[in-house]
């Protein structure tokens, strides 16, 4: 499946637009580094990519199996180049259903992206 997402920006600091064509939302800057606060910066995004793709892989995964899986929650930490991911689970789950949601957290396909070098061809139109 291809993604694609534009990102465009004014002369605004550093407000930028974001759509897949359908869905827009706005990243900015921390006020302290000349945004306006106005939405994620670049690095809040890429913690929120790996934990939304944690939370749908793992509820997925659950609602496939008829587990009792109540409530994912996920907090991705990024500081000093490394990510650092936490996974709460609630419900009726017994410990080789908790282990096994673990290494499916694994598969989840952000995480496996970010595992792996990646290429990144840049063009100039």
């Amino acid at each position: 499946m291809m993604i694609s997402i534009t990102g465009t920006i004014d002369m605004s600091h550093y407000k930028t637009l974001l759509s897949n064509g359908s869905v827009n939302i706005t990243a900015d800057e921390k006020e302290i580094v000349g945004g306006a606060g106005h939405g994620l910066n670049p690095s809040e995004l890429l913690a929120a990519s790996l934990a939304s793709c944690t939370c749908i892989t793992l509820r997925m995964y659950a609602d496939r199996k008829a587990w009792m899986l109540e409530s994912i929650v996920t907090t991705v930490k990024i500081e000093n180049a490394q990510i650092t991911r936490t996974i709460q689970l609630t419900g009726s789950l017994d410990e080789e259903q908790t282990n096994r949601l673990l290494e499916i957290a694994e598969h989840c396909p952000i995480h496996k992206l970010l595992q792996h070098p990646i290429p990144i061809q840049t063009l100039l139109q």
